[in-house]
């Protein structure tokens, strides 16, 4: 066969730049032998699907197995020899141990203070207490001195003080699996009880005021139960301290009482509130954020005999809740999509007659929480967090001043004190813990949370602004980058985004992020729908069979930075994890041309199989099932790995995924890197990067989260062709 000369110098160049590029890709590494193609087709109504790796999903093959070592190999030896990459690894390291601790997850019991802190010398956070935010602070779980029989490191998942502050029960568990053990320590001594309760994953421990714990356990399962299983039949029981938690008694849950039908794939919850008459029980249909909730006189709790009394259905549009003595308050948006706060009794209780105690507005209802002098409400306006503060004896919300705008991830309260503590950061500062004290009306901080020489740093600056998506709604666009930036076309930006179960992409910084920025780097960050920045109304419009907004609100988003000289297609990435992985995967599927990089982290990528999974069912609700007609159609269309074509120009990927993963299980990413590795005609890497020591990402040490943070600044600098990072 002959080749006309034009056609041979377009051939030529073509293949001089797929070995150019194949071979910086590998800096002389071999690649792994690609794994064998083994189709598997199914038929869902009347669309034949294949799947080319289906046999992927025994995680125990020992094929499969020896092809993930490999590949994991492959990528550590590409990403480690990065020029620059060592030193990105430094500045990581020193920007983000220049602060001499950081605190998170704060409760107020009583008088006492509990967080969990890590400092910069430690790997992982430890729980810690003291008396009020001045007092001298103990330890009392250190995480990282647990080690497994083959020495891998356990993190603690879970913590919850008793009332009295006599004990705290909490979850460990092994790297980074979630498979937590539900262990009881006694306060006081630092004596650790030998009560040990094990599928205690999502345990949700709450404490009685005669001490017993109830608390959620899975079922115990033969090993010959398929994955799908692991999840079902959950059920809360009571335990006495010291008893043998295999004969403690069931008090709520799937096949307990007639009183309260559960369905099988529900999550169960029952927590009681200091000074309250009642119990509460919670059953959540998986991920749906919607839940139905009972009551129970507390001096009535009897096992399979409890008088439970439904007080809220899922039609009810409930997503959270607080108590204060015989009062219940709702968050919801049944009829307001910004939703509203309503009150109602928990002896009598009738959410059709509740009071309306804070109306729907512009803003966002985001949480609620009760304290000893008033219920403290969070809202989100566009980016920024409000906090307003109802008490108890007013009919309305007034608003609390705070020291500066930002976002307040996480509320923290005692119904029998006054005040309230929050966090407050933003794009541009880390932020610090603060505290409202009613009596003197106005917010300090607590000192919980040392600040660090490089958690405000001056020389970034954010930016909003709304671009167009091609229906011509409005998507918010955060935009990071370093003082004086010109806007020529030429900087490494990475377009961030997630868009599922109506969370928001609330504002954050991390020192750890500075290497990016200082080296001219952008972070774009998409509020696409699917996520919960507008309400229940944004979330639905990136739901299921409108999903495809998710991922075309990103690109909208991508090609307004290009249009306004931001940055190039060339220099551009794309990022995001877990169900977030299907914005990235399906935004390099549908425009490949856009991207010169993408990072999936532990990202769904095979979303006609994940039903299939262990996390499966639970994820039904959000994006629907194979089961139904439409289900399927819209799974399909938004599964990127079915979206995958042979011969394409792929950018390059990098997809990270844990071993020890409960949520996406490593199969997925897995079958996403080989399906573009066979399928991509650019040339460029498709690396698998792959923890054996961790799972989702819950529970990871330091060192292993600076790991990944420098292989992904190292990867998207190389491909963005910035200097200092070539081969």
């Amino acid at each position: 066969m002959s080749i006309r000369p034009a056609s041979r110098l377009r051939a030529a160049a073509t293949l001089l730049l797929a070995v150019s590029t194949a071979t910086s890709a590998a800096f002389a590494q071999t690649r792994p032998a690609p794994p064998p193609v083994r189709d598997v087709t199914d038929t869902y109504f009347g669309t034949a699907v294949p799947d080319p790796y289906r046999y992927f999903e025994d995680v125990k093959n020992p094929e499969f197995a020896a092809w993930l070592k490999a590949e994991a190999g492959y990528a550590q030896a590409v990403l480690s020899r990065i020029p620059g990459r060592a030193a990105i690894y430094r500045e990581v390291e020193m920007h983000g141990d220049a602060v001499a601790a950081r605190v998170t997850d704060v409760r107020v019991v009583g008088n006492r203070v509990y967080y969990q802190k890590r400092l910069a010398s430690e790997n992982l956070p430890r729980l810690y207490v003291r008396e009020g935010f001045g007092g001298r602070e103990r330890l009392l779980v250190n995480a990282e001195a647990i080690r497994t029989a083959d020495g891998k490191h356990s993190s603690l998942d879970y913590y919850a003080p008793s009332p009295d502050n006599r004990h705290v029960a909490y979850g460990i568990s092994p790297a980074g699996s979630e498979d937590a053990v539900l262990r009881v320590i006694e306060v006081a001594t630092g004596r650790v009880l030998p009560d040990e309760i094990d599928r205690a994953q999502f345990a949700a421990p709450s404490w009685l005021p005669d001490g017993r714990l109830v608390y959620t356990r899975l079922q115990k399962l033969p090993a010959d139960s398929p994955p799908t299983d692991r999840y079902r039949n959950s059920r809360v029981f009571v335990h006495a301290l010291g008893d043998d938690p295999d004969r403690d008694v069931p008090l709520f849950g799937a096949g307990v009482t007639p009183l309260a039908p559960i369905d099988p794939d529900e999550n169960v919850v029952v927590a009681h509130t200091p000074g309250s008459a009642h119990v509460v029980a919670l059953a959540v249909n998986g991920v749906q954020r919607e839940f139905r909730l009972w009551t129970a006189p507390l001096a009535s709790l009897d096992g399979e005999r409890t008088p439970w009394v439904r007080v809220v259905d899922t039609a009810d549009a409930v997503t959270d809740y607080a108590v204060r003595g015989d009062a219940l308050y709702l968050v919801t948006h049944k009829g307001a999509s910004r939703f509203k706060v309503l009150r109602t009794s928990l002896s009598k209780p009738d959410v059709a007659a509740a009071a309306t105690v804070v109306p729907a507005g512009d803003s966002v209802v985001t949480g609620i929480v009760a304290a000893g002098d008033a219920l403290y409400v969070r809202k989100r306006n566009g980016g920024v967090s409000e906090l307003f503060r109802l008490p108890w004896s007013a009919a309305t919300p007034v608003p609390v001043r705070l020291p500066y705008a930002g976002d307040i991830e996480s509320l923290a309260a005692d119904v029998r004190r006054p005040g309230i503590v929050f966090d407050l950061g933003g794009w541009t500062r880390f932020g610090a813990l603060f505290a409202f004290d009613p009596a003197a009306g106005r917010v300090r901080d607590t000192g919980l949370q040392p600040q660090g020489r490089f958690d405000n740093p001056g020389q970034l600056v954010a930016t909003e602004v709304k671009v167009p998506a091609p229906d011509g709604t409005l998507v918010p666009l955060s935009i990071v980058h370093r003082k004086g930036m010109k806007l020529d076309g030429g900087n490494p930006t990475i377009v961030y985004g997630y868009g599922a179960y109506g969370i928001a992409t609330t504002p954050f910084f991390r020192p750890t992020w500075l290497s990016w920025f200082d080296r001219g780097g952008v972070l774009a960050v998409a509020h696409v729908r699917g996520g919960g920045e507008y309400g229940e109304d944004w979330h639905k419009a990136g739901f299921q069979a409108t999903k495809p907004n998710t991922w075309r609100d990103a690109i909208a988003c991508a090609e307004w930075l290009v249009a306004n000289r931001y940055t190039s297609p060339a220099k551009m990435s794309v990022m995001g994890g877990s169900a977030g992985g299907v914005l990235v995967g399906r935004a390099i599927t549908e425009r490949p041309d856009l991207f010169g990089a993408a990072v999936g982290q532990v990202p769904m990528s095979d979303a006609v199989r994940s039903e299939f999974a262990a996390m499966g069912p639970p994820n039904v609700p959000e994006f629907g099932s194979v089961k139904t007609e439409a289900g399927f159609r819209g799974l399909y269309a938004m599964s990127p790995y079915h979206a995958v074509k042979d011969g394409v120009n792929y950018p390059a990927v990098l997809l990270t995924a844990g071993v020890n993963d409960p949520r996406v299980d490593v199969w997925d990413p897995a079958k996403m890197a080989a399906r573009l590795q066979a399928a991509s005609a650019s040339g460029k890497p498709v690396l698998l990067r792959i923890e054996f020591d961790a799972g989702h990402g819950v529970g990871s040490t330091k060192k292993q989260g600076y790991e990944e943070r420098a292989d992904t600044f190292a990867f998207l600098l190389w491909q963005a062709g910035v200097k200092g990072f070539q081969p």
